[in-house]
């Protein structure tokens, strides 16, 4: 075999916990070539492994917006031939989902995907020619890696190593620095704004600085909010993907809900910690990512902010530095 296409649109987390799976084709399958379908919003997350040869832009999540618009009648006819350019051995769908099975079922070559037991959406067995069976209660980290393996003819070992190259982009900011990760597009995984602020209180206290994102003006309002009066904490102005990806790489601790920032941050070897009280960290926890990256609270169990400051103090002494 001498290529694949992996077919992972979205969301951002979910795909920094399926990028391993180049890892392990390189390690496994030398020469191989990896194509993958990501969203137009990813497309620049997945380009920074440069074992990705090709990323193939898709754009569904704007499409179903104007699905009877000419425009975007004409973007989906260039993105089906630009799936169907190559033949692949191995069409490895890791979404999961039907709009994935879709994607996998246009492109040319033998789709791979979970069985009917394994997999979230059964509906989109539909469109795989092979199926596997996958243990549905592991993070999905493992699980992505466990499919890949198997359609391809291996046994994945080791920690998961994400493949990221991250060029230094813009200025840093006063050091040492953290960036507080708050906002998330899901109300039941924010933390309350009291413990924000007491956290930010605390760090600040020590002599960092805190950044605060404002990727859109709900979070804008939001890190206005939590740094007024707080000497030290700042409100970062938006930036890029691959900007932001600089910035969490560089700082020296990440605090953040479940969310796909944080989970980019564990995947770049920074000091994280995610709060998990909405979500299982077993299935999405950050410390999968390694022994820097801790995950504090439990579905149903919100952590405080005296947990939080005892983790980050405890993987930051573990810190090069």
């Amino acid at each position: 075999m001498s290529s694949v296409l992996i077919v992972r649109p979205s969301s951002l987390g979910d795909i920094v916990h399926a990028l391993p799976v180049v890892h392990d084709i390189r390690q496994h399958r030398a020469g191989m070539t990896v194509d993958w379908v990501a969203e137009e919003a990813f497309v620049e997350l997945v380009a920074l492994n440069r074992d990705v040869r090709a990323v193939i832009p898709v754009s569904l999540r704007r499409w179903r917006h104007s699905a009877l618009s000419r425009a975007t009648w004409r973007e989906a006819a260039v993105f089906r031939r630009r799936l169907k350019e190559q033949r692949y051995d191995v069409v490895l769908d890791l979404q999961e989902q039907v709009k994935g099975a879709l994607i996998a079922w246009l492109a040319r070559g033998t789709v791979h995907g979970p069985d009917r037991a394994s997999i979230r959406e059964p509906a989109a067995t539909l469109a795989y020619r092979r199926t596997h069976r996958i243990p549905p209660h592991q993070h999905l980290i493992d699980r992505c890696r466990e499919l890949a393996g198997k359609a391809l003819g291996y046994a994945p070992a080791g920690p998961p190593r994400f493949g990221l190259t991250v060029p230094r982009l813009g200025e840093s900011p006063p050091a040492p620095f953290a960036v507080f990760v708050h906002s998330t597009s899901r109300d039941d995984k924010l933390w309350p704004e009291a413990d924000w602020r007491s956290l930010i209180a605390h760090f600040t206290r020590a002599g960092m600085t805190v950044l605060l994102p404002s990727g859109n003006a709900v979070e804008a309002a939001r890190s206005e909010r939590l740094a007024q009066g707080v000497t030290g904490a700042l409100v970062a102005a938006r930036r890029s993907l691959p900007e932001t990806a600089s910035l969490l790489a560089r700082a020296d601790l990440v605090c953040g809900v479940d969310t796909g920032l944080v989970h980019l941050a564990a995947a770049l070897g920074t000091p994280t910690i995610a709060l998990f009280f909405a979500t299982d960290p077993e299935l999405a926890g950050v410390s999968r990512a390694g022994a820097h990256a801790r995950d504090v609270g439990a579905a149903n169990a919100t952590p405080s902010p005296e947990e939080v400051i005892a983790a980050a103090g405890a993987i930051m002494r573990r810190a090069p530095g």
